[in-house]
């Protein structure tokens, strides 16, 4: 457990710097090093990603950020227009990790991070390309002339707005939202409960009342994002890369709540229901997978990352608390571990912001969250290829199973 500790440690400060939870990372850890069962490792890692998520909750909340005009670098409007959706999802990927074989969703899990973490490492390199122009263009190209200091305030002068302009600004009535989402989807999972009966109120495991407050969850989804994209105001985001020459217009722009109206707007629901379905069959958090879709659309690195983060908040608080109320163990191991992924994710962020204000590279979050990409897909894939291999050998049934 020291050992896993550590490693924990490590993996949640790099997962931190992408604004994902790191559940890819946990998982295989607390299974392979520390010898876990799966289920108290999923336990574990719930609690573990919801302290990261906090630490960078707490750092990105009250933050504005000159380059885009003093505005928060949490897109709220995001969040919200993802969130029913990716809730929704989790509860379907659920349902299809136990109907599925354990080979067919590592081979899925496979093949999709694969793609992804490619587009990832593909949206990185083009980041870092764009930061080239602009910094080749601010005078960075001579690099021994000048002193540091000179060298940032040329390309602040260029791109920053006055620090006597900025206003922190808090939409209370978009977090009243999102933690209304929140508390409906909590409290029809408690009344649900699982599949083995542990719910709040009497409730046969998998009878019909179960299957009918599952089911209430399409239409509650449906209606809050119908109502969000609706009231969300038209307006041109300025979260989104700075336009640079010789670069595509549609990967500085994307269709983020652009004023071509509610069709564009609904691209991040889709976006978040998929995540959520994968992240439910895989067994992690959706943070992860939302995240290389935002920067395909083209959120700026920078913004990706705090939205993320703020979106894993709202899913990982939900699972820690339904594993608490629902008589989860080893109590004091879990709080330990997320005191640990609170100091990590702390320690990662802030290094992470350094570098970034030294050297003008927000890819490096890009970077960053292709590095926890590529080792869940070693660690994970691993791992299920040996729970294959014992069930192979132990004679186990390999195919479709009852959701119940």
């Amino acid at each position: 457990m020291v050992v896993a500790g550590v490693l924990c440690f490590i993996a949640s400060s790099i997962s931190s710097a992408g604004g994902i939870g790191g559940g890819g990372l946990f998982i295989p850890i607390l299974t392979i090093v520390a010898g876990l069962d799966l289920k108290t490792a999923s336990g574990l890692s719930a609690f573990m990603v919801t302290g990261g998520s906090i630490a960078n909750v707490m750092c990105n909340l009250c933050a504005t950020c000159p380059k885009f005009g003093g505005k928060s670098l949490i897109d709220y409007d995001i969040a919200l227009l993802s969130e029913p959706c990716m809730l929704l999802g989790v509860s379907i990927g659920v349902i299809c990790n136990l109907v599925f074989p354990e080979w067919l969703i590592t081979t899925i899990f496979a093949l999709f991070l694969t793609w992804s973490t490619s587009k990832t490492c593909h949206s990185g390199l083009l980041f870092w390309k764009i930061e080239s122009e602009k910094i080749r263009k601010n005078g960075f190209q001579e690099l021994e002339n000048g002193t540091t200091e000179e060298r940032l305030k040329s390309i602040e002068e260029h791109l920053l707005v006055p620090e006597k302009n900025i206003k922190l600004s808090i939409p209370w009535l978009k977090l009243v939202v999102l933690l209304l989402v929140w508390f409906s989807f909590f409290t029809l999972y408690l009344l649900r409960g699982n599949k083995y009966g542990q719910s709040i109120i009497p409730m046969k495991p998998c009878g019909v009342g179960y299957w009918i407050l599952s089911s209430v969850q399409i239409p509650l989804a449906l209606v809050f994002t119908a109502w969000i994209v609706f009231r969300t105001e038209s307006h041109q985001d300025q979260n989104l890369m700075q336009e640079v020459p010789n670069f595509p217009r549609s990967v500085m722009q994307g269709p983020c709540l652009s004023r071509n109206g509610p069709s564009n707007k609904l691209i991040f629901p889709v976006m978040a229901l998929l995540a959520g379905i994968l992240g439910g069959v895989f067994g992690i958090g959706g943070g992860m997978l939302i995240s290389p879709l935002l920067l395909q659309v083209g959120i700026a690195p920078e913004v990706t990352a705090a939205t993320c983060c703020f979106m894993v908040f709202f899913s990982s608080t939900m699972s820690a608390l339904q594993y608490l109320l629902l008589g989860m163990e080893h109590i004091e191991t879990a709080l330990i571990l997320a005191i640990i992924c609170f100091v990590a994710s702390l320690l990662g962020l802030l290094v992470v912001q350094k570098a970034i204000q030294n050297y003008g590279r927000p890819s490096l979050i890009v970077f960053s969250v292709s590095i926890v990409m590529t080792l869940s897909i070693v660690l994970m894939t691993s791992f299920g290829a040996i729970e294959i291999w014992r069930d192979y050998i132990s004679g186990r049934y390999m195919g479709f199973k009852l959701p119940c």
